[in-house]
Protein backbone atom coordinates (compact mmCIF):
# COMPACT_ATOMS: atom_id res chain seq x y z
CA UNK A 1 0.00 0.00 0.00
CA UNK A 2 1.64 3.51 -0.80
CA UNK A 3 0.46 6.03 1.76
CA UNK A 4 0.55 9.88 0.79
CA UNK A 5 2.68 11.51 3.53
CA UNK A 6 0.13 14.19 4.47
CA UNK A 7 -2.41 11.67 5.81
CA UNK A 8 0.47 9.07 7.24
CA UNK A 9 -0.45 7.85 10.56
CA UNK A 10 2.14 7.68 12.87
CA UNK A 11 3.44 4.66 13.43
CA UNK A 12 5.55 3.15 16.66
CA UNK A 13 9.17 2.28 16.21
CA UNK A 14 9.31 -1.27 17.00
CA UNK A 15 5.93 -1.60 14.50
CA UNK A 16 7.54 -0.16 12.05
CA UNK A 17 11.01 -2.59 12.22
CA UNK A 18 8.50 -5.05 12.07
CA UNK A 19 6.47 -4.30 8.86
CA UNK A 20 9.71 -3.29 7.05
CA UNK A 21 11.51 -6.69 8.33
CA UNK A 22 8.18 -8.49 6.46
CA UNK A 23 8.34 -6.19 3.58
CA UNK A 24 11.85 -7.11 2.82
CA UNK A 25 11.02 -11.16 3.73
CA UNK A 26 7.80 -11.09 1.43
CA UNK A 27 10.27 -9.08 -1.92
CA UNK A 28 12.94 -11.27 -1.51
CA UNK A 29 10.41 -14.35 -1.37
CA UNK A 30 8.82 -13.13 -4.58
CA UNK A 31 11.71 -11.30 -6.68
CA UNK A 32 14.75 -14.59 -5.80
CA UNK A 33 14.16 -15.21 -9.27
CA UNK A 34 14.40 -12.17 -10.78
CA UNK A 35 17.29 -10.50 -8.89
CA UNK A 36 19.62 -13.46 -9.10
CA UNK A 37 19.98 -15.17 -12.34
CA UNK A 38 23.80 -16.73 -13.60
CA UNK A 39 24.49 -15.03 -17.23
CA UNK A 40 27.75 -14.57 -19.41
CA UNK A 41 28.82 -11.69 -17.28
CA UNK A 42 29.90 -14.29 -14.64
CA UNK A 43 31.82 -16.12 -17.18
CA UNK A 44 33.28 -13.29 -18.58
CA UNK A 45 34.26 -11.68 -15.24
CA UNK A 46 35.63 -15.46 -14.53
CA UNK A 47 37.90 -15.29 -18.30
CA UNK A 48 39.44 -11.94 -17.27
CA UNK A 49 40.31 -13.01 -14.19
CA UNK A 50 42.06 -16.04 -15.45
CA UNK A 51 43.68 -14.06 -18.35
CA UNK A 52 45.49 -12.04 -15.99
CA UNK A 53 47.02 -15.52 -14.16
CA UNK A 54 49.87 -17.51 -15.44
CA UNK A 55 48.36 -20.19 -17.82
CA UNK A 56 48.59 -23.73 -15.90
CA UNK A 57 48.13 -26.69 -18.10
CA UNK A 58 45.41 -29.12 -17.59
CA UNK A 59 46.36 -32.20 -15.67
CA UNK A 60 45.51 -35.86 -16.44
CA UNK A 61 44.20 -38.34 -13.91
CA UNK A 62 43.44 -41.16 -16.45
CA UNK A 63 45.15 -44.70 -15.94
CA UNK A 64 47.17 -45.71 -18.79
CA UNK A 65 44.50 -48.69 -19.63
CA UNK A 66 42.23 -46.00 -20.67
CA UNK A 67 44.66 -43.02 -22.27
CA UNK A 68 46.37 -45.69 -24.22
CA UNK A 69 43.60 -47.29 -25.89
CA UNK A 70 42.38 -47.97 -29.22
CA UNK A 71 39.09 -45.85 -30.85
CA UNK A 72 37.31 -49.50 -30.78
CA UNK A 73 37.49 -50.33 -27.13
CA UNK A 74 36.76 -46.42 -26.44
CA UNK A 75 33.83 -47.09 -28.38
CA UNK A 76 33.44 -50.35 -26.02
CA UNK A 77 32.53 -47.41 -23.18
CA UNK A 78 28.68 -47.30 -23.13
CA UNK A 79 27.00 -44.44 -21.86
CA UNK A 80 23.49 -45.85 -19.94
CA UNK A 81 20.94 -43.60 -21.31
CA UNK A 82 18.57 -44.22 -18.13
CA UNK A 83 21.18 -42.55 -16.02
CA UNK A 84 20.97 -39.23 -18.00
CA UNK A 85 20.75 -35.62 -16.58
CA UNK A 86 17.05 -34.70 -16.09
CA UNK A 87 15.97 -38.14 -17.38
CA UNK A 88 12.69 -38.07 -15.16
CA UNK A 89 12.52 -34.89 -15.15
CA UNK A 90 9.63 -33.26 -18.12
CA UNK A 91 11.87 -31.16 -19.68
CA UNK A 92 12.71 -31.99 -23.86
CA UNK A 93 16.48 -32.04 -23.63
CA UNK A 94 18.58 -34.58 -21.33
CA UNK A 95 22.44 -34.73 -21.38
CA UNK A 96 24.60 -37.79 -21.68
CA UNK A 97 28.61 -37.47 -20.97
CA UNK A 98 31.86 -38.62 -22.08
CA UNK A 99 33.85 -40.68 -20.69
CA UNK A 100 37.30 -40.12 -20.35
CA UNK A 101 39.88 -42.04 -23.28
CA UNK A 102 42.30 -41.68 -25.66
CA UNK A 103 43.69 -38.45 -26.40
CA UNK A 104 40.61 -37.52 -24.33
CA UNK A 105 42.63 -37.32 -21.35
CA UNK A 106 41.74 -34.38 -19.32
CA UNK A 107 38.73 -33.92 -17.24
CA UNK A 108 36.14 -30.61 -17.78
CA UNK A 109 33.87 -29.63 -15.18
CA UNK A 110 30.03 -29.50 -15.94
CA UNK A 111 27.52 -27.79 -13.94
CA UNK A 112 23.83 -27.16 -14.08
CA UNK A 113 22.46 -23.69 -13.88
CA UNK A 114 18.83 -23.42 -12.18
CA UNK A 115 16.67 -19.79 -11.11
CA UNK A 116 18.82 -20.26 -7.74
CA UNK A 117 21.37 -21.98 -7.92
CA UNK A 118 24.46 -23.68 -9.60
CA UNK A 119 25.91 -27.21 -8.90
CA UNK A 120 28.46 -29.32 -10.28
CA UNK A 121 27.18 -32.46 -12.05
CA UNK A 122 29.47 -34.99 -10.04
CA UNK A 123 31.01 -37.68 -12.42
CA UNK A 124 29.71 -41.01 -11.42
CA UNK A 125 31.27 -44.34 -12.87
CA UNK A 126 27.97 -46.52 -12.64
CA UNK A 127 26.53 -44.22 -15.26
CA UNK A 128 29.06 -46.15 -17.70
CA UNK A 129 28.94 -49.60 -18.70
CA UNK A 130 32.73 -50.92 -19.45
CA UNK A 131 32.24 -53.66 -21.43
CA UNK A 132 35.16 -55.94 -21.46
CA UNK A 133 37.75 -52.87 -20.73
CA UNK A 134 40.20 -54.40 -18.13
CA UNK A 135 40.25 -52.00 -15.29
CA UNK A 136 40.35 -51.02 -11.05
CA UNK A 137 37.23 -49.68 -10.57
CA UNK A 138 38.78 -47.85 -7.70
CA UNK A 139 40.40 -45.77 -10.53
CA UNK A 140 37.81 -44.53 -12.12
CA UNK A 141 35.79 -43.57 -8.66
CA UNK A 142 37.05 -39.57 -9.16
CA UNK A 143 38.14 -38.94 -12.82
CA UNK A 144 35.60 -36.86 -14.02
CA UNK A 145 33.13 -36.26 -17.45
CA UNK A 146 35.33 -35.47 -21.55
CA UNK A 147 32.40 -33.91 -21.87
CA UNK A 148 28.65 -34.21 -22.62
CA UNK A 149 26.10 -34.97 -25.46
CA UNK A 150 22.38 -33.39 -25.82
CA UNK A 151 19.64 -35.23 -26.50
CA UNK A 152 16.65 -33.93 -27.96
CA UNK A 153 13.24 -35.90 -29.61
CA UNK A 154 14.01 -34.14 -33.25
CA UNK A 155 13.32 -36.99 -35.43
CA UNK A 156 10.42 -38.58 -33.42
CA UNK A 157 7.94 -37.30 -30.51
CA UNK A 158 9.16 -40.02 -27.38
CA UNK A 159 12.78 -41.17 -28.91
CA UNK A 160 15.91 -39.04 -27.81
CA UNK A 161 17.95 -38.53 -30.31
CA UNK A 162 21.66 -37.00 -30.17
CA UNK A 163 21.51 -33.16 -31.33
CA UNK A 164 24.93 -31.64 -30.28
CA UNK A 165 28.35 -33.16 -29.11
CA UNK A 166 31.01 -30.99 -26.86
CA UNK A 167 34.19 -33.52 -26.99
CA UNK A 168 37.78 -32.16 -27.14
CA UNK A 169 40.00 -28.91 -27.09
CA UNK A 170 36.60 -26.22 -28.38
CA UNK A 171 34.97 -28.33 -30.66
CA UNK A 172 31.18 -29.01 -30.98
CA UNK A 173 29.23 -30.42 -33.45
CA UNK A 174 25.06 -29.96 -34.23
CA UNK A 175 22.54 -31.65 -36.22
CA UNK A 176 19.01 -30.91 -37.38
CA UNK A 177 16.25 -33.26 -38.49
CA UNK A 178 17.10 -36.03 -40.41
CA UNK A 179 21.17 -34.75 -40.04
CA UNK A 180 24.12 -37.63 -39.43
CA UNK A 181 27.15 -36.08 -37.55
CA UNK A 182 29.73 -34.24 -40.32
CA UNK A 183 32.04 -31.36 -39.45
CA UNK A 184 32.78 -29.62 -36.43
CA UNK A 185 32.67 -26.09 -35.07
CA UNK A 186 35.15 -24.38 -32.52
CA UNK A 187 35.17 -21.71 -29.81
CA UNK A 188 38.31 -20.45 -31.31
CA UNK A 189 41.09 -20.79 -33.45
CA UNK A 190 45.33 -19.55 -32.83
CA UNK A 191 47.70 -19.58 -35.05
CA UNK A 192 46.35 -22.32 -37.49
CA UNK A 193 48.77 -23.61 -40.56
CA UNK A 194 51.57 -20.91 -39.35
CA UNK A 195 55.17 -22.50 -38.90
CA UNK A 196 55.01 -21.18 -35.32
CA UNK A 197 52.31 -24.20 -34.73
CA UNK A 198 48.83 -23.56 -34.30
CA UNK A 199 47.49 -23.43 -30.28
CA UNK A 200 43.97 -25.40 -29.66
CA UNK A 201 42.14 -23.57 -26.67
CA UNK A 202 39.95 -25.64 -24.89
CA UNK A 203 36.77 -25.70 -23.18
CA UNK A 204 37.86 -26.20 -19.32
CA UNK A 205 34.30 -25.69 -17.76
CA UNK A 206 30.39 -25.54 -18.96
CA UNK A 207 27.58 -24.20 -16.99
CA UNK A 208 24.02 -25.65 -18.72
CA UNK A 209 20.84 -24.04 -17.74
CA UNK A 210 18.11 -26.67 -16.86
CA UNK A 211 15.26 -25.83 -19.34
CA UNK A 212 11.79 -25.26 -18.53
CA UNK A 213 9.63 -28.27 -19.62
CA UNK A 214 7.77 -25.92 -22.48
CA UNK A 215 11.36 -25.08 -23.46
CA UNK A 216 12.69 -25.35 -27.11
CA UNK A 217 15.84 -23.83 -26.33
CA UNK A 218 19.11 -25.09 -24.59
CA UNK A 219 21.35 -22.40 -22.89
CA UNK A 220 25.17 -23.45 -22.40
CA UNK A 221 28.03 -20.80 -21.32
CA UNK A 222 31.91 -22.56 -21.92
CA UNK A 223 34.98 -20.85 -20.09
CA UNK A 224 37.88 -21.08 -22.42
CA UNK A 225 41.62 -21.56 -22.04
CA UNK A 226 44.53 -21.70 -23.45
CA UNK A 227 48.37 -20.25 -23.30
CA UNK A 228 48.01 -17.04 -24.55
CA UNK A 229 43.75 -16.89 -24.56
CA UNK A 230 40.99 -16.89 -22.38
CA UNK A 231 37.36 -16.24 -23.39
CA UNK A 232 33.43 -16.63 -22.52
CA UNK A 233 30.63 -18.19 -24.54
CA UNK A 234 27.15 -18.52 -24.32
CA UNK A 235 25.59 -20.99 -26.97
CA UNK A 236 21.87 -21.18 -27.25
CA UNK A 237 21.06 -24.04 -29.00
CA UNK A 238 17.74 -24.02 -31.41
CA UNK A 239 16.84 -28.00 -32.12
CA UNK A 240 14.87 -28.26 -35.50
CA UNK A 241 14.77 -28.96 -39.47
CA UNK A 242 17.87 -26.57 -39.40
CA UNK A 243 19.48 -26.47 -35.62
CA UNK A 244 20.86 -22.96 -34.88
CA UNK A 245 22.90 -22.28 -32.35
CA UNK A 246 23.31 -18.35 -31.29
CA UNK A 247 27.10 -17.63 -30.11
CA UNK A 248 28.16 -14.55 -27.98
CA UNK A 249 31.44 -14.46 -27.58
CA UNK A 250 33.90 -12.05 -24.87
CA UNK A 251 37.89 -13.08 -26.00
CA UNK A 252 40.93 -12.13 -23.58
CA UNK A 253 44.50 -12.41 -24.95
CA UNK A 254 47.27 -13.03 -22.51
CA UNK A 255 49.54 -12.68 -25.27
CA UNK A 256 49.76 -11.54 -28.99
CA UNK A 257 49.13 -13.62 -31.27
CA UNK A 258 49.56 -13.80 -35.00
CA UNK A 259 46.22 -15.40 -36.68
CA UNK A 260 43.19 -15.25 -34.38
CA UNK A 261 40.53 -17.38 -36.08
CA UNK A 262 37.04 -16.36 -34.77
CA UNK A 263 33.90 -18.71 -35.78
CA UNK A 264 35.97 -21.64 -37.05
CA UNK A 265 34.64 -24.62 -38.80
CA UNK A 266 36.79 -27.90 -39.42
CA UNK A 267 35.97 -30.41 -42.25
CA UNK A 268 37.39 -33.46 -44.01
CA UNK A 269 37.31 -33.86 -48.16
CA UNK A 270 39.32 -36.68 -49.44
CA UNK A 271 38.33 -36.78 -53.11
CA UNK A 272 35.02 -35.47 -55.33
CA UNK A 273 34.33 -34.98 -58.44
CA UNK A 274 36.96 -31.73 -58.79
CA UNK A 275 39.83 -33.81 -57.60
CA UNK A 276 38.59 -37.42 -58.58
CA UNK A 277 40.65 -40.59 -56.18
CA UNK A 278 43.89 -41.35 -57.36
CA UNK A 279 43.13 -45.06 -55.93
CA UNK A 280 40.06 -46.78 -57.77
CA UNK A 281 37.68 -46.19 -55.68
CA UNK A 282 33.59 -47.02 -55.57
CA UNK A 283 32.55 -44.33 -54.13
CA UNK A 284 32.30 -41.13 -56.48
CA UNK A 285 32.58 -38.46 -53.78
CA UNK A 286 34.03 -38.84 -50.07
CA UNK A 287 33.71 -35.67 -47.99
CA UNK A 288 31.80 -34.01 -44.91
CA UNK A 289 32.18 -30.28 -46.78
CA UNK A 290 32.50 -29.70 -50.45
CA UNK A 291 33.14 -26.07 -50.54
CA UNK A 292 33.80 -22.67 -49.20
CA UNK A 293 30.73 -20.10 -49.58
CA UNK A 294 31.20 -16.63 -49.17
CA UNK A 295 28.85 -13.42 -48.92
CA UNK A 296 30.84 -10.69 -48.67
CA UNK A 297 29.67 -7.19 -47.26
CA UNK A 298 29.46 -5.72 -50.57
CA UNK A 299 26.66 -8.56 -51.52
CA UNK A 300 29.23 -10.49 -53.57
CA UNK A 301 28.86 -14.44 -53.41
CA UNK A 302 32.29 -16.47 -53.93
CA UNK A 303 32.05 -20.41 -54.00
CA UNK A 304 35.82 -22.03 -53.86
CA UNK A 305 35.14 -26.15 -54.25
CA UNK A 306 37.94 -27.71 -51.61
CA UNK A 307 40.89 -29.78 -52.66
CA UNK A 308 42.74 -32.58 -51.10
CA UNK A 309 46.49 -31.21 -52.08
CA UNK A 310 49.45 -32.34 -51.89
CA UNK A 311 51.00 -29.65 -49.83
CA UNK A 312 49.63 -27.43 -47.07
CA UNK A 313 47.65 -24.52 -48.99
CA UNK A 314 46.15 -21.61 -47.52
CA UNK A 315 43.75 -18.80 -49.15
CA UNK A 316 42.50 -15.48 -47.66
CA UNK A 317 39.57 -13.91 -49.24
CA UNK A 318 39.47 -10.01 -48.12
CA UNK A 319 35.80 -9.32 -46.77
CA UNK A 320 34.40 -6.07 -45.01
CA UNK A 321 31.60 -6.77 -42.81
CA UNK A 322 30.88 -10.33 -44.43
CA UNK A 323 27.28 -11.19 -44.36
CA UNK A 324 27.71 -14.70 -44.00
CA UNK A 325 30.09 -17.77 -44.61
CA UNK A 326 30.56 -21.48 -43.92
CA UNK A 327 31.60 -24.93 -45.49
CA UNK A 328 28.53 -26.48 -47.38
CA UNK A 329 27.67 -30.01 -48.65
CA UNK A 330 25.64 -29.10 -51.59
CA UNK A 331 24.94 -32.81 -53.46
CA UNK A 332 22.58 -34.13 -51.73
CA UNK A 333 22.02 -37.22 -53.91
CA UNK A 334 23.24 -40.70 -52.20
CA UNK A 335 24.44 -41.56 -56.29
CA UNK A 336 26.81 -39.04 -55.57
CA UNK A 337 28.79 -40.82 -52.71
CA UNK A 338 26.84 -44.52 -52.51
CA UNK A 339 28.31 -45.12 -48.93
CA UNK A 340 25.32 -46.82 -47.48
CA UNK A 341 27.61 -46.87 -44.14
CA UNK A 342 28.86 -42.89 -43.89
CA UNK A 343 25.62 -41.41 -45.36
CA UNK A 344 27.80 -38.46 -46.62
CA UNK A 345 24.45 -37.10 -48.55
CA UNK A 346 22.68 -36.68 -45.09
CA UNK A 347 25.79 -34.42 -43.53
CA UNK A 348 25.16 -31.15 -42.76
CA UNK A 349 26.49 -27.96 -43.96
CA UNK A 350 27.18 -24.97 -41.62
CA UNK A 351 26.35 -20.97 -41.64
CA UNK A 352 28.26 -18.62 -40.09
CA UNK A 353 25.76 -15.49 -39.84
CA UNK A 354 27.41 -12.28 -38.41
CA UNK A 355 25.80 -10.17 -35.52
CA UNK A 356 26.50 -6.53 -35.88
CA UNK A 357 29.74 -5.52 -38.14
CA UNK A 358 33.01 -7.34 -37.91
CA UNK A 359 35.44 -4.50 -39.76
CA UNK A 360 38.10 -5.51 -42.35
CA UNK A 361 39.37 -8.85 -42.20
CA UNK A 362 39.91 -12.18 -44.33
CA UNK A 363 37.76 -15.59 -44.62
CA UNK A 364 40.48 -17.73 -44.76
CA UNK A 365 40.67 -21.17 -46.05
CA UNK A 366 43.24 -24.00 -44.97
CA UNK A 367 43.66 -27.72 -46.76
CA UNK A 368 45.78 -29.73 -45.62
CA UNK A 369 46.90 -32.86 -46.84
CA UNK A 370 45.41 -36.45 -45.85
CA UNK A 371 45.58 -39.84 -46.86
CA UNK A 372 42.22 -41.14 -45.65
CA UNK A 373 38.98 -39.70 -44.10
CA UNK A 374 39.85 -40.23 -40.24
CA UNK A 375 41.74 -36.54 -40.70
CA UNK A 376 39.53 -33.06 -40.44
CA UNK A 377 42.12 -31.32 -42.92
CA UNK A 378 39.66 -28.45 -43.61
CA UNK A 379 39.37 -25.41 -41.75
CA UNK A 380 37.92 -21.94 -42.56
CA UNK A 381 37.09 -18.84 -40.19
CA UNK A 382 37.55 -15.23 -39.70
CA UNK A 383 40.57 -13.44 -39.32
CA UNK A 384 40.00 -9.80 -38.10
CA UNK A 385 42.47 -7.69 -40.22
CA UNK A 386 43.15 -5.44 -36.38
CA UNK A 387 44.09 -7.89 -33.66
CA UNK A 388 43.01 -7.36 -29.90
CA UNK A 389 45.71 -6.18 -27.68
CA UNK A 390 46.50 -8.31 -24.85
CA UNK A 391 43.73 -7.85 -21.40
CA UNK A 392 41.24 -5.96 -23.67
CA UNK A 393 38.42 -7.85 -24.30
CA UNK A 394 36.83 -8.64 -28.19
CA UNK A 395 33.54 -9.40 -28.51
CA UNK A 396 32.31 -11.73 -31.32
CA UNK A 397 28.59 -12.51 -31.66
CA UNK A 398 26.76 -14.61 -34.31
CA UNK A 399 24.38 -17.54 -35.82
CA UNK A 400 25.66 -21.29 -36.54
CA UNK A 401 23.19 -22.74 -38.89
CA UNK A 402 23.51 -26.61 -39.59
CA UNK A 403 21.25 -27.21 -42.89
CA UNK A 404 21.20 -29.90 -45.43
CA UNK A 405 18.45 -27.58 -47.44
CA UNK A 406 21.56 -25.01 -48.97
CA UNK A 407 18.92 -23.42 -51.46
CA UNK A 408 17.60 -21.50 -48.24
CA UNK A 409 21.50 -19.76 -48.38
CA UNK A 410 21.98 -19.04 -51.72
CA UNK A 411 21.17 -15.33 -53.07
CA UNK A 412 17.10 -15.99 -55.17
CA UNK A 413 18.31 -13.50 -58.08
CA UNK A 414 21.68 -15.15 -58.32
CA UNK A 415 22.86 -18.67 -59.99
CA UNK A 416 25.10 -20.71 -57.87
CA UNK A 417 27.29 -23.66 -58.77
CA UNK A 418 25.67 -26.91 -58.73
CA UNK A 419 29.08 -28.98 -59.28
CA UNK A 420 32.23 -28.64 -60.40
CA UNK A 421 34.66 -31.36 -62.66
CA UNK A 422 37.79 -32.34 -63.43
CA UNK A 423 38.81 -34.12 -66.34
CA UNK A 424 41.76 -34.70 -68.76
CA UNK A 425 41.75 -32.23 -71.71
CA UNK A 426 41.26 -33.40 -75.01
CA UNK A 427 40.28 -32.10 -78.40
CA UNK A 428 37.89 -34.00 -81.05
CA UNK A 429 39.56 -35.53 -84.23
CA UNK A 430 38.29 -35.52 -87.42
CA UNK A 431 37.75 -39.31 -87.19
CA UNK A 432 35.60 -38.02 -83.98
CA UNK A 433 38.10 -39.88 -81.45
CA UNK A 434 38.88 -37.89 -78.44
CA UNK A 435 42.93 -36.81 -77.90
CA UNK A 436 44.37 -35.74 -75.10
CA UNK A 437 46.07 -32.13 -75.49
CA UNK A 438 48.27 -31.79 -72.66
CA UNK A 439 45.53 -29.37 -71.05
CA UNK A 440 43.14 -29.85 -68.08
CA UNK A 441 39.91 -29.29 -68.54
CA UNK A 442 37.00 -28.12 -65.77
CA UNK A 443 33.02 -28.40 -66.09
CA UNK A 444 31.35 -26.16 -64.13
CA UNK A 445 27.36 -26.55 -63.44
CA UNK A 446 25.06 -23.15 -62.69
CA UNK A 447 21.92 -23.82 -61.14
CA UNK A 448 19.09 -22.01 -59.53
CA UNK A 449 15.56 -20.24 -60.18
CA UNK A 450 17.00 -17.26 -61.51
CA UNK A 451 18.88 -19.43 -64.58
CA UNK A 452 15.70 -21.81 -64.97
CA UNK A 453 13.64 -18.97 -65.57
CA UNK A 454 15.40 -17.74 -68.46
CA UNK A 455 15.03 -19.06 -71.79
CA UNK A 456 17.50 -21.61 -73.37
CA UNK A 457 18.51 -19.05 -75.69
CA UNK A 458 19.54 -16.64 -73.38
CA UNK A 459 22.65 -14.80 -74.50
CA UNK A 460 24.70 -15.57 -71.02
CA UNK A 461 28.06 -15.24 -71.92
CA UNK A 462 30.94 -15.87 -69.09
CA UNK A 463 33.32 -14.31 -67.49
CA UNK A 464 36.59 -15.92 -67.04
CA UNK A 465 39.67 -14.74 -65.56
CA UNK A 466 43.47 -17.09 -64.49
CA UNK A 467 46.31 -16.27 -62.91
CA UNK A 468 49.77 -16.10 -64.71
CA UNK A 469 50.48 -19.79 -64.47
CA UNK A 470 48.05 -21.24 -66.78
CA UNK A 471 46.43 -20.23 -70.55
CA UNK A 472 42.96 -20.67 -71.51
CA UNK A 473 42.64 -22.67 -74.48
CA UNK A 474 39.06 -22.78 -74.47
CA UNK A 475 36.34 -21.36 -72.58
CA UNK A 476 32.64 -22.81 -73.86
CA UNK A 477 29.16 -21.97 -72.35
CA UNK A 478 26.50 -23.95 -73.33
CA UNK A 479 22.50 -24.41 -71.79
CA UNK A 480 22.67 -28.02 -69.78
CA UNK A 481 18.22 -28.79 -69.87
CA UNK A 482 19.00 -31.96 -67.29
CA UNK A 483 19.64 -28.88 -64.56
CA UNK A 484 17.33 -25.79 -66.25
CA UNK A 485 21.15 -24.10 -65.75
CA UNK A 486 24.37 -23.39 -68.25
CA UNK A 487 27.17 -25.78 -68.16
CA UNK A 488 30.74 -23.79 -68.63
CA UNK A 489 33.86 -25.86 -69.78
CA UNK A 490 37.24 -24.41 -69.43
CA UNK A 491 40.35 -26.16 -70.63
CA UNK A 492 43.72 -24.66 -69.32
CA UNK A 493 47.36 -25.55 -70.33
CA UNK A 494 49.49 -25.02 -67.16
CA UNK A 495 52.89 -23.56 -67.36
CA UNK A 496 54.29 -24.75 -64.28
CA UNK A 497 53.10 -28.05 -62.63
CA UNK A 498 55.13 -27.43 -59.42
CA UNK A 499 53.11 -24.09 -58.72
CA UNK A 500 49.42 -23.63 -58.05
CA UNK A 501 46.80 -22.32 -60.31
CA UNK A 502 44.32 -19.96 -59.70
CA UNK A 503 41.39 -19.25 -61.80
CA UNK A 504 37.50 -17.15 -61.51
CA UNK A 505 34.61 -17.56 -63.81
CA UNK A 506 30.90 -15.96 -63.29
CA UNK A 507 28.02 -15.27 -65.96
CA UNK A 508 26.77 -12.18 -67.18
CA UNK A 509 24.15 -11.26 -69.91
CA UNK A 510 23.81 -7.47 -71.07
CA UNK A 511 20.00 -5.94 -70.05
CA UNK A 512 18.51 -2.52 -71.06
CA UNK A 513 19.53 0.53 -68.70
CA UNK A 514 17.09 1.56 -67.34
CA UNK A 515 16.44 5.29 -67.90
CA UNK A 516 17.01 7.85 -64.98
CA UNK A 517 14.03 9.28 -63.17
CA UNK A 518 13.44 12.95 -63.67
CA UNK A 519 14.64 15.20 -60.80
CA UNK A 520 12.39 18.09 -59.01
CA UNK A 521 11.74 21.01 -60.99
CA UNK A 522 14.24 23.09 -58.95
CA UNK A 523 16.77 20.80 -58.79
CA UNK A 524 16.35 19.79 -62.42
CA UNK A 525 16.61 23.99 -62.88
CA UNK A 526 19.73 23.96 -60.45
CA UNK A 527 21.36 21.14 -62.79
CA UNK A 528 20.75 22.44 -66.14
CA UNK A 529 22.16 25.65 -65.24
CA UNK A 530 25.58 24.08 -63.71
CA UNK A 531 25.47 22.10 -67.10
CA UNK A 532 25.50 24.96 -69.24
CA UNK A 533 28.52 26.39 -67.67
CA UNK A 534 30.26 23.40 -67.44
CA UNK A 535 29.58 22.88 -71.27
CA UNK A 536 30.88 26.48 -72.06
CA UNK A 537 34.30 25.92 -70.29
CA UNK A 538 34.53 22.55 -72.12
CA UNK A 539 34.08 24.49 -75.07
CA UNK A 540 36.15 27.46 -74.47
CA UNK A 541 39.04 24.62 -73.93
CA UNK A 542 38.63 22.22 -76.40
CA UNK A 543 39.05 22.59 -80.75
CA UNK A 544 35.22 21.30 -81.64
CA UNK A 545 34.45 17.77 -82.24
CA UNK A 546 32.72 15.18 -84.84
CA UNK A 547 29.47 14.64 -83.38
CA UNK A 548 29.35 10.75 -82.05
CA UNK A 549 27.40 8.49 -84.28
CA UNK A 550 24.45 6.73 -82.83
CA UNK A 551 22.73 3.43 -84.37
CA UNK A 552 19.73 4.05 -82.50
CA UNK A 553 20.43 0.78 -80.14
CA UNK A 554 19.35 0.99 -76.43
CA UNK A 555 22.14 1.07 -74.06
CA UNK A 556 22.64 -1.50 -72.23
CA UNK A 557 24.54 -2.48 -68.80
CA UNK A 558 26.14 -6.05 -67.79
CA UNK A 559 23.84 -7.97 -65.07
CA UNK A 560 25.67 -10.99 -63.01
CA UNK A 561 23.78 -13.65 -63.28
CA UNK A 562 25.78 -16.08 -61.00
CA UNK A 563 28.23 -16.11 -57.78
CA UNK A 564 32.00 -16.61 -58.75
CA UNK A 565 33.33 -19.72 -59.06
CA UNK A 566 36.84 -19.40 -57.64
CA UNK A 567 39.22 -22.42 -57.54
CA UNK A 568 42.83 -23.24 -57.11
CA UNK A 569 44.30 -26.11 -58.89
CA UNK A 570 46.61 -27.61 -56.41
CA UNK A 571 50.41 -27.77 -57.21
CA UNK A 572 51.68 -30.87 -58.84
CA UNK A 573 48.63 -32.20 -60.05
Amino acid sequence: MIVSPCIAQRIPGNRLRKALVAGVALFGLMSAGQLWAFNLDDVAAKAKDLAGQKYEAPKSNLPAVFRDMKFADYQKIRFIQEKAEWAKDKTPFKLSFYHQGMHFDTPVKINQVTATTVEEIKYDPSRFEFGDVPHDPKTVENLGYAGFRVLYPINKAGKQDEIMTLLGASYFRVVGKGHVYGLSARGLAIDTALPSGEEFPRFREFWVEKPKPTDKHLVIYALLDSPRSTGAYKLILRPGSDTLVDVKSKVFLRDHVSRLGVAPLTSMYLFGSNQPSKVLNYRPALHDSEGLSIHAGNGEWLWRPLNNPKHLAVSSFSVENPRGFGLLQRQREFSHYEDLDDNYQKRPSAWIEPRGDWGKGTVDLVEIPTADETNDNIVAFWSPEKLPEPGKPVEFEYRLRWTIDESQLHAPELGWVKQTMRSTGDVKQSNLIREADGSVAFLVDFEGPALAALPEDTALRSQVSVGDNAEVVENNLRYNPEIKGWRLTLRLKVKDPSKSTEMRAALVRDVPVEPAKPAKEGKQEKAAGKHAKAEKAVKAEQPAADAAPTNGAPATTEKVMTETWSYQLPADE
